[in-house]
This record gives structure tokens, C-alpha cells and sequence, in this order.
């Protein structure tokens, strides 16, 4: 067999290998995601833009670009970002700083989160944490035997604290804490002692509450979360209306499309709030079958982290699985009132192109793992 032959046998063995239903839930969860889209915003995109479309056409806009930066991450190397990890975290970094400076980042509600790209919108943070992912599993699988000490684990930490600091000067607490919880994870994963963990966890405890005090807005919320009826018309008032959606859902919903909360009574219905009207809408039975669907794709992550060929790949799949898991039990315990009210998207599903094609492509770098751990690939490393 000539070495052509052999290469393209190689590559259909590995094409094979591809995690089919990683790849079919992603698929369903963002058609899913296109429907639910539409039926949130379809009121408010009329009254506002004079188009119901106007939501649905961006966020089929950024499931073909999610589809694209799925495609390409899993055609490439994904060792090659191992080589780029300092490039990466620039990147990452560079864009948090740049939405902080005035004119060139877009201020909306009070923060300033999204870069103008003239065509649409970026938002920085969520590039940021796929780069802090990438990062943080190049360092550690470098860095093997030194991650249970502190002088091994401290220079990863304190990359990643920085980023949370560039987050919270938006301010977006919720991603601040998001990267913080996936930071601590992969610590973990890295090797880091729990007992070191609590030393990190603790000041980050203290942390979070000296900024709830320092701003009144989120001393406001608080209050709010901890008794919503007391400002039913200000600070809890998307939470009541939150509730008012689960609430009316049942058991089976009131049907796909048959929504009463996004005729503007709830703020944010087809981004953040967007797991409530899918309560309204399909109830429990729905509620219950997109977590599952979260759960198998962290599950499929999961596997695809105990199969890589290295560690480098083993961390990335494990980051992912750990940002997607993280992001969406705080997106379901805000809108369901077990934590206070804070704006973070439900991957995959909510409104946000941003949000889209970074996720797809980290997914896509988990395929890329997945095929590139296929025994024939292995032996060649």
C-alpha cells in the first residue's frame, strides 16, 4: 500500500471516529434554541423592530457560523493551540481590555461587555473563557508534578483572576463567576489539592461579598432575590415574572408558541430568561428533556476527556464539559430563583451569535480530541 493510500485510509479512520452524538445534540440543541428563539422574541422583535424575524434570522445567522467554527476547530490539530497558547490568551485578554475603553466598546444597560464589529456585535467574555480553557490545559499538562504545589498552580490562578477582574469591570458578575467556578475546576482536575482550593475559594467567598455591599444595585438585587414581593414593580420584578412563567407551565406547558410572559411582561425572555418561557411553553416534561440534553453533552465531553490521547486534550475536554455544565446550572438557578438574579446565557439556546460560534467551537476542539485519540493517531504520537 502506497503512502497515499495510507493517508487516506488514516483519514477515513478518523472521520469514523468522529463523536456522532455529541454532534447530533449540538445539532438539536441549537434548532431547538432557533424555535424557542423566534417564539420569545417574535412579540417584542415586532414592536421593536417591526420584523417577529428580527431575533430568529441573527440567531440562524450564528448557527451557521457555530457550524463553521465547529467544522474548522475539529478539522484542525487541536495541538497546535498548545504551540499558540500565549497568542491565545492575548487574544482573549486583549479583548476584555478593549470593551472597557470608551468608543470602541458598546454600552447597554449600564455595562459595557460587546466590541462593534460594524456588521454585528462581539462580545468579549465568551471568547475570553474558551481562551482561558485552552490556556489553562496547556500550562497544566506542561506542568504535570507541579500541580499539587503552589508555586505550580499560583501563575495559572492568578491569569485567571486577572481575567475575572477585567470581567467584573464591565461589571458581569455572573460571567465572573462562571470563569472562577471553571477555573477552579480545572485546578482540580490539574491536580491541585483541595486543601489549596480552599485557600483560593475563601478569599474569592469574600470577594463576591464585598462587591454585592460596594455596588447598590446588587445589594438591591439581593434584597430582591431574598423577597421578590417586596419591589414587585422594580428590582423583582423579573424575577416574579420569571416565576410566573415556571409557574404556569405545569406539568406540560401551555404550548409551543402560546406564551403570555413574552408579550413584554418579562424582561430578556429570548436571551437570559429564555429557560423560562421553554418552563411556560413545555413545562416540566420540556424543562426536564433540555437538561438532559446538557447532561448527555457534558457527559459526551466527559468521555471524550477520558479517551484523549494526552493530557493537553484530556484538560480541554474536561474544561469544556466544565464551562458548559457551570454556565448552565447558573443560567437555570437565576431564572428559577435559587440564586440572585444575574444575565448569563443558556449555551446553545439563547438569543446571541457570540455566544454561538464560541461554543460551537469549543466543541469543536473537543472533536478535534476525539479524533486524534483514535488508536491508529495515538501510536503515531
Amino acid at each position: 500500500m502506497n503512502a497515499k493510500s495510507v493517508e487516506s485510509s488514516d483519514r477515513n479512520e478518523r472521520l469514523r471516529s468522529i463523536d456522532v452524538p455529541l454532534t447530533v445534540a449540538t445539532a438539536l440543541m441549537l434548532a431547538f434554541g432557533v424555535v424557542m428563539v423566534y417564539s420569545a422574541s417574535s412579540y417584542s422583535a415586532e414592536v421593536n423592530y417591526g420584523n417577529e424575524y428580527f431575533f430568529m434570522t441573527k440567531q440562524i445567522v450564528g448557527c451557521v457560523g457555530g457550524a463553521a467554527s465547529m467544522t474548522l476547530f475539529a478539522l484542525l490539530d487541536y495541538r497546535k493551540l498548545k504551540k499558540a497558547r500565549w497568542f491565545i490568551l492575548g487574544v482573549g485578554v486583549l479583548l476584555l481590555a478593549l470593551v472597557l475603553i470608551p468608543g470602541v466598546g458598546v454600552e447597554n444597560y449600564g455595562a459595557r461587555r460587546w466590541l462593534n464589529l460594524g456588521v454585528t456585535t462581539l462580545q468579549s467574555s465568551e471568547v475570553a473563557k474558551v481562551c482561558f480553557v485552552v490556556f489553562a490545559a496547556a500550562y497544566m499538562s506542561d506542568r504535570q508534578k507541579k500541580m499539587t504545589t503552589v508555586r505550580g498552580w499560583l501563575p495559572l490562578t492568578a491569569v485567571g483572576l486577572g481575567m475575572c477582574v477585567l470581567i467584573m469591570l464591565e461589571p458581569s458578575m455572573s460571567v465572573t463567576i462562571c470563569l472562577a467556578l471553571v477555573m477552579l475546576t480545572m485546578l482540580v482536575m490539574g491536580g491541585m489539592r483541595l486543601l489549596h482550593m480552599l485557600f483560593v475559594l475563601l478569599p474569592l467567598v469574600a470577594a463576591a461579598v464585598v462587591l454585592v455591599l460596594v455596588e447598590p444595585y446588587r445589594l438591591s438585587r439581593l434584597f430582591a432575590f431574598l423577597d421578590p414581593w417586596s419591589s414587585p414593580l422594580g428590582e423583582g420584578y423579573q424575577l416574579l415574572q420569571s416565576y410566573y412563567a415556571l409557574g404556569s407551565g405545569g406539568l406540560f406547558g401551555v404550548g409551543l408558541f402560546n406564551s403570555r410572559q413574552k408579550y413584554l411582561y418579562l424582561p430578556f425572555a429570548e436571551s437570559d430568561f429564555i429557560f423560562s418561557v421553554i418552563g411556560e411553553e413545555l413545562g416540566l416534561i420540556g424543562c426536564a428533556a433540555v437538561m438532559a440534553g446538557y447532561c448527555f453533552i457534558v457527559f459526551r465531553l466527559i468521555s471524550i476527556a477520558r479517551r484523549a490521547a494526552d493530557r493537553f486534550g484530556c484538560y480541554i475536554a474536561g474544561g469544556m464539559a466544565a464551562l458548559v455544565g457551570i454556565q448552565v446550572l447558573i443560567n437555570i438557578a437565576v431564572v428559577s430563583g435559587c440564586i440572585p438574579p444575574t444575565g448569563i446565557p443558556l449555551p446553545l439556546i439563547s438569543s446571541g451569535s457570540s455566544a454561538l460560534v464560541v461554543f460551537c467551537g469549543g466543541i469543536g476542539i473537543c472533536q478535534s480530541v476525539r479524533l486524534r485519540s483514535h488508536a491508529s493517531v495515538r501510536a503515531l504520537l
